[in-house]
């Protein structure tokens, strides 16, 4: 089992910044690829950033793209979202998530992703 938590959501004024972590346990965090999810109220679930074992490979939503970071730090256990000018549509509970590196996925499907973690709300005021 991996256990995933999140941190840093929060209120922040559009064109503002925040950065989201999710802390791993329970099994080696390497062997794990990586992504963030966001659920807005009404909405599905959606694909925002994924990020290989290694951080080798990143991929985006275009949406987010050239706005946000994904990025992973092995030796702490640790994922992190840099969110930088965010705009009111992004408002949504986000989602780290993770899967076995050894499985070859589609890193956009959520049903992809064996481990979630509870989720940390990010609202964006216009």
């Amino acid at each position: 089992q991996v256990q995933l938590a999140e941190s840093g959501g929060g209120l922040v004024q559009a064109g503002g910044s925040l950065r989201l972590s999710c802390a791993a346990s329970g099994r080696p965090f390497s062997n794990y690829a990586m992504a963030w999810f966001r659920q807005a109220p009404g909405k599905d679930r959606e694909f925002v950033a994924a990020i290989s074992w290694n951080g080798g490979s990143t991929y985006y939503a275009d949406s987010v793209k050239g706005r946000f970071t994904i990025s992973r730090d092995n030796a702490r256990n640790r994922m992190v979202l840099q969110m930088n000018n965010l705009k009111p549509e992004d408002t949504a509970a986000h989602y780290c998530a993770a899967v076995h590196s050894s499985r070859r996925i589609r890193v956009d499907i959520s049903s992809e992703y064996d481990y979630w973690g509870q989720g940390t709300q990010v609202t964006v005021s216009s």
